[in-house]
């Protein structure tokens, strides 16, 4: 048995299906005390059996709606109460929602779930983290923010939204998340990476009704990589000695990449960082 994770705490959020459930499978393979979190209490008791039947490692989970701040609250919390130590975060759950929805915060579904999700919870676990060290942090994120911008003036799509749109630019707000913080974090011992897992038969857009429901798991199963594929990068971030000390960086394939332009932009980023606060309440 591979015990490269032996001693190591881990978190991986959206851990019941896709590349999520194979980051966590594989974690607790290599021996880390790993715990998911997903919205489906159910769903994470039957994911967490299957995983200790198949690793003979036990996995915790926390049931959480992680497009909610009090779902967020929630699942920091609920890991705290368990865990002092958090080695491995991987920032993972997400979704691609075709029509604008509100959560029940008022905010922008896509928006909420893959950047605000991220930025909170992240936040909420840094002392952990910061208790941990050495400690990384991981974005998943995707190649298709290099189709977008950020309007703040169009941020969750208030003025006009495309849910194609919106899912770049929540992965836009992931690369320069990951910057921001890594600065933020130098000299504290916790690494920020972010990844690009490629295009994934997964399925984050099956919520979007029959028919684009169905097309998008007939695309993905077509042309898109098996989740152990696209989970391979989350898992080398999470355990590679190679990117011990490594941060503030993007990969795809397991190497480090470029990312757009844009995403370089410092101050773009720290709008951002601002906005967020405000828009989640936190003090950091």
């Amino acid at each position: 048995m591979d015990t490269t994770m032996n001693g190591k705490t881990v978190l991986v959020t959206g851990g019941t299906n896709g590349i999520g459930l194979v980051t966590a499978r594989e974690l607790a393979r290599m021996g880390a005390q790993v715990t998911i979190v997903s919205r489906n209490a159910e769903k994470c008791a039957a994911v967490t059996r299957a995983i200790k039947t198949e690793t003979g490692n036990r996995v915790e989970f926390v049931a959480a709606d992680l497009s909610t701040l009090a779902g967020i609250k929630q699942a920091a919390a609920g890991f705290k109460q368990r865990h002092p130590r958090l080695h491995v975060l991987v920032n993972n759950a997400g979704g691609f929602f075709a029509k604008r929805i509100l959560t029940g915060d008022g905010y922008e579904m896509t928006f909420a779930l893959n950047h605000l999700n991220y930025f909170l919870l992240t936040n909420l676990l840094l002392n952990v983290l910061k208790a941990s060290t050495p400690a990384r942090v991981i974005i998943v994120s995707s190649g298709l923010h290099v189709n977008a911008s950020l309007d703040f003036e169009n941020l969750q799509g208030e003025k006009k939204y495309s849910g194609w749109d919106a899912y770049a630019r929540s992965k836009f707000c992931n690369i320069l998340f990951t910057y921001e913080l890594a600065q933020r974090m130098v000299g504290t011992g916790v690494t920020v990476n972010a990844l690009h897992p490629g295009y994934v038969a997964t399925n984050l857009a099956a919520n979007n009704g029959l028919l684009f429901g169905t097309f998008a798991k007939l695309s993905a199963r077509l042309f898109g990589r098996k989740p152990d594929e696209g989970a391979q990068t989350s898992i080398y971030l999470a355990t590679s000695p190679v990117v011990e000390g490594v941060t503030g960086k993007y990969f795809a394939d397991c190497q480090p990449v470029k990312s757009s332009p844009l995403s370089y932009d410092e101050e773009l980023a720290k709008k951002l960082w601002q906005v967020s606060l405000e828009l989640t309440g936190t003090v950091v």
